[in-house]
């Protein structure tokens, strides 16, 4: 079920589905790299303006699921217009910064991205563009990156399956009217 808090500005409601903290899994594989599983978690908050917030970190995971080292980063922020148009811009820890630029599918919470601008510091990679596909599937994230550099055409490189991660602080105030012997809740 999508939540719509009562504070998020109005802009933001068809977006509302990427909100909270999400956790999961994914593979990451782009020739030049060692291909790998990954841990992911992804947070989208709002502070009541025409914006969403988004952070996002990977790390990668050995056999046995446990993280190994960091993998990448990115903070951003999304914007939608009244024409389903969706902006974001992204930061990534490994010197690059991007515009995106997308749509919010007519009647379902997928939005398709491209990238519209690249910069990157004189360190970065080699990066020139890319596309994203987010997804709001029977209550889960799931996302496909791809990406292209001067050398290599546009190709998949990463995509995860992310779940929602509840926070008991948000519901334990529900909590107050139970009865004491918690027995007498089950009767």
């Amino acid at each position: 079920m999508i939540e719509i808090p009562s504070d998020l500005h109005p802009d933001l409601v068809p977006l509302a589905f990427l909100l909270g903290r999400w956790e999961g899994a994914g593979v990451f594989e782009f020739p030049g790299a060692e291909k790998c599983n990954f841990g992911q978690e992804v947070v989208f908050r709002h502070d009541g303006r025409p914006f969403l917030e988004y952070t996002s970190h990977t790390w990668v995971l050995d056999a046995e699921g446990k993280k190994t080292r960091p993998l990448e980063s990115e903070t951003g922020y999304w914007r939608i217009g009244a024409d389903r148009k969706v902006d974001v811009t992204t930061t990534r820890d490994e010197g690059v910064v991007e515009i995106w630029t997308g749509e919010l599918a007519e009647g379902k919470p997928q939005i398709d991205l491209v990238t519209d601008a690249v910069a990157r510091l004189p360190f970065a990679p080699e990066y020139s563009g890319g596309k994203r596909l987010y997804g709001y599937v029977k209550s889960d994230l799931m996302w496909v990156g791809e990406k292209a550099t001067p050398s290599v055409p546009l190709r998949p490189y990463m995509s995860a399956h992310l779940k929602k991660v509840v926070d008991p602080r948000e519901w334990v105030g529900d909590l107050k009217d139970l009865p004491d012997d918690g027995i007498a809740f089950f009767k």
